[in-house]
C-alpha cells in the first residue's frame, strides 16, 4: 500500500533515539504469544514486539499505537513510547493519534449510508446539490459526481495550497483518470453539509449517530473535543514538535480523524463483518472504480485498483483495502481482507515515517 500526504512535505531521513520506553500491551496478562501475519504465517508476539521496538529506534518513531486482527476479532493490540518526549510522557492504549488520510474511506463508509438514506447518489453531478464557486470558472467541474471524488478521478489536485497560484483547478476531464485528490473530498463534505442543512459540527454528529457509536468508535473523531486533545500525542519531525496547524473545528474528510488502533479496529471488524451498510452498498464501497495504469508508482507498492475510498491490492494471499496517512507529525496506515478477516492498523507520531510500510513488509513475509 502507498502511504498519502496531507500536505507535500519531503520525506525525512531518520535519527535514532538514544532513550525510548519500551510501551504495554493493552492485553496485559491476557495478551497473545502469537499471531497470523496476513500471509497465514503465525510469528510470535515476541518477535513483532522485537521488531517494533528496533524500527522505532531506527527510524526515529516516538510513539506508536498497533492493533491486530485475526480472523474478524481483535487479538492484540500494543501501546509503545513516548506521547511527548519532552515531559517524558509515554503511550497508552488511549492515547490519541492523527489519522490524516485514513479519514478519507471512513468518510466514504458514511457517504454511503447517506446514499442508502437517499440523501444524495453517486453518480448525481456535485453541483446540481451545490455549485463551486472555487472552480465555476471550469465548466467541466459540473461533470463531478460523488463517485469521482471518492475513487479519485476528479481532476482536481490533491491541493491547491501545494502549487504557485493556490487556486483550484481541473488537470483532466473529470471521470477520466485518477489523480489523487483531498480537495475532492472537501468539496463532496461541503455538499453533504448542504443536504443535511448543517455545518462542520453537524456533519461530526451525523457521523457519530450513523457510523461511530453504532460501530463503537469511541474516539474516532473529524472534529476534536477536549477529551480528545487532552489524549492526543504530540507530533513529531526528527524528534522535534511540529506545530500544531489545524483547527479541530473543522470536519477535514480527507484529513481530520483522530484516533487511537484499538478504537479504529472497530470498523474494520465492521467491513470484515459487514456491519453498517447494506450488502449492495458494501459491494459498490469496495468495487474497483478505476484500474491503475502500468508503471504507475503506487502499483509499487502492490495496489491495482481504487475503489470508494480504499487503495485495493491482489496478492497472491488474497484481496486487500486499505490507505495510509500523512500530516505533519504523524503517519498511519491500515490494511483489510474482508474475505480472510485479516487486519492491521497502526499509527504514529513521527512525520513521514517508514515504519508503518515496514511493519507492512514484515507481515507479508512468507
Amino acid at each position: 500500500m502507498i502511504l498519502f500526504a496531507k500536505k507535500s512535505i519531503p520525506l525525512l531521513l531518520a535519527v535514532v533515539l538514544q532513550f525510548m520506553p519500551m510501551g504495554v500491551t493493552g492485553q496485559g496478562t491476557n495478551a497473545p504469544s502469537s499471531i497470523t501475519n496476513l500471509t497465514g504465517r503465525v510469528i510470535s508476539t515476541d518477535s513483532l514486539e522485537a521488531f517494533l521496538s528496533n524500527q522505532m529506534k531506527t527510524l526515529n518513531v516516538p510513539g506508536v499505537s498497533l492493533a491486530v486482527i485475526n480472523e474478524g476479532k481483535l487479538v492484540y493490540e500494543r501501546a509503545q513510547g513516548y506521547a511527548d518526549i519532552e515531559k517524558q510522557q509515554a503511550v497508552s492504549p488511549n492515547t490519541i493519534f492523527e489519522g490524516a488520510s485514513l479519514s478519507k474511506p471512513l468518510f466514504a463508509f458514511l457517504i454511503m449510508h447517506l446514499v442508502e438514506e437517499g440523501t444524495l447518489t453517486l453518480d448525481t453531478p456535485l453541483y446540481e446539490y451545490l455549485p463551486y464557486p472555487d472552480i465555476a470558472k471550469d465548466e467541466r467541474y459540473k461533470k463531478i459526481t460523488a463517485r469521482m471524488v471518492l475513487s479519485h478521478t476528479t481532476g482536481f489536485p490533491n491541493w491547491r495550497t501545494d502549487h504557485k497560484e493556490h487556486d483550484l483547478f481541473i488537470s483532466f476531464e473529470p471521470g477520466s483518470a485518477f489523480q489523487y485528490s483531498g480537495e475532492g473530498y472537501q468539496y463532496l463534505a461541503k455538499v453533504a453539509m448542504h443536504l443535511l442543512k448543517t455545518d462542520d459540527k453537524g456533519l461530526e454528529i451525523a457521523y457519530q449517530e450513523r457510523i461511530a457509536k453504532p460501530l463503537g468508535l469511541h474516539y474516532s473523531k473529524y472534529l476534536q473535543d477536549a477529551k480528545n486533545m487532552q489524549l492526543k500525542a504530540k507530533g513529531y519531525r526528527n524528534g522535534k514538535p511540529v506545530e500544531e496547524d489545524d483547527d479541530p473545528g473543522i470536519f477535514g474528510a480527507a484529513f481530520s480523524i483522530h484516533s487511537q488502533a484499538a478504537d479504529f479496529s472497530n470498523w474494520l471488524i465492521a467491513l470484515i463483518e459487514k456491519k453498517g451498510l447494506s450488502e449492495e452498498s458494501f459491494q459498490e464501497l469496495l468495487k474497483s472504480q478505476v484500474t491503475l495504469p502500468e508503471g504507475h508508482p503506487q502499483t509499487q507498492g502492490g495496489v491495482t485498483d481504487w475503489t470508494l475510498g480504499f487503495a485495493k491490492a491482489q496478492l497472491p494471499f488474497g484481496t486487500f483495502y486499505g490507505h495510509g496517512g500523512n500530516n505533519p507529525g504523524y503517519t498511519s496506515i491500515f490494511i483489510v481482507s474482508p474475505d480472510t478477516g485479516w487486519g492491521f492498523v497502526i499509527f504514529t507520531n513521527a512525520d513521514q515515517s517508514n515504519l508503518p510500510m515496514a511493519l507492512v513488509q514484515y507481515l507479508m513475509t512468507p
